[in-house]
């Protein structure tokens, strides 16, 4: 119960102020800030709100860029549309290869497609290239495996290249565990 009475103080205290926050002059000022401009002569108040001044500011910088990209897009698309227009059909002269952007039918599409992107024969090859560097090492993989179970068949030491005085200490702790092995028959 000691809990309770601590909780009850605060409250007491703030019961003696309620009665200061309920007085007319103070509801007033509550419900209503108003600020008087020009003194007493007529009706000039400024209601006190608070700022809106990040949204307005916000408000201003997305039409600012919204409208920035969206009328050089919009000029440049009916520009695309009403004077160039899209592509018309049309036979291939004999030994012409036509390039890879010329199939597009849209003018805008052929200039994402010749600038922007990359050929399909060029994704072919890239993908082409990944495969082939994939199993470049798998294969290098795979030797490693062979030259690891050919070293432990062969009760090996493991090196990649020759190294005398490391292989002489190998040789003769291969040779004590070898004597080992004998003297306990197994």
């Amino acid at each position: 119960m000691v809990g309770w009475s601590r909780l009850l103080t605060p409250s007491a205290k703030f019961a003696n102020f309620r009665a200061v926050l309920q007085t007319p002059a103070c509801r007033n000022a509550l419900q209503q800030q108003l600020r008087r401009m020009g003194g007493d002569h007529g009706h000039h108040h400024m209601t006190i709100k608070p700022s809106r001044f990040q949204w307005d500011k916000f408000k201003d910088l997305m039409h600012f860029y919204v409208m920035l990209g969206l009328i050089p897009v919009t000029g440049l698309v009916l520009y695309a549309n009403i004077f160039v227009g899209p592509a018309q059909l049309a036979e291939i002269p004999e030994g012409y290869e036509p390039k890879h952007w010329e199939y597009e039918k849209h003018p805008i599409s052929r200039f994402i497609s010749r600038y922007l992107l990359n050929s399909e024969q060029q994704n072919y090859e890239k993908s082409l290239h990944y495969l082939f560097e994939e199993n470049e090492k798998a294969q290098i993989r795979l030797l490693e495996d062979q030259v690891r179970r050919k070293m432990s068949e062969r009760n090996d030491y493991q090196a990649y290249y020759y190294r005398p005085s490391v292989a002489k200490y190998h040789r003769v702790s291969k040779e004590a565990a070898d004597e080992l092995e004998a003297l306990r028959g197994d």
